[in-house]
Order: C-alpha cells, then sequence, then structure tokens
C-alpha cells in the first residue's frame, strides 16, 4: 500500500510519536494515508488507541526486529 507522508519517530519516547503523528495528520486532507515509523514499546497501545479516539482507521500495524510500522488513514 502507498502512503501520502511518512513519519519517523524511531527513537523517540512516549508521547512524541502520537503527538507527531497528530500534527502530520493536521496536514493532511482527508483520506490520505500516513506511515509512522516508532521504536518506543508503547506506540503499539498509543498509536491504536489515539485512532480510535481521534476516527481514523488503522490500516496496518506491524513490528519489525527494531520497530513497528502503522498505516493510519486520516477520517473523512
Amino acid at each position: 500500500m502507498d502512503w501520502d507522508i511518512e513519519i519517523d519517530a524511531i527513537g523517540l519516547k512516549c508521547p512524541l510519536p502520537v503527538l507527531r503523528l497528530q500534527k502530520s495528520l493536521a496536514r493532511l486532507g482527508p483520506g490520505k494515508v500516513a506511515r509512522l515509523l516508532a521504536s518506543d514499546p508503547m506506540a503499539a497501545i498509543d498509536v491504536p488507541h489515539f485512532c480510535a479516539e481521534a476516527g481514523h482507521d488503522l490500516i496496518r500495524c506491524a513490528e519489525a526486529a527494531d520497530h513497528h510500522e502503522f498505516l493510519i488513514r486520516k477520517r473523512a
């Protein structure tokens, strides 16, 4: 799947990955997709929670050896 913006939050601790995601989504139009890379283990909990609360679609959550990858579609 393609994305419109990539947010590299590797090395950042909670709550910075979600704050960067929130700020980036504010600049995107409805239906656009953001890819977030985060190494903080709490991101696996925080990002889905943020998406549910804000109404964004969490398309994908995958774990690599040293980070998590999230694809999020901005709510319409």
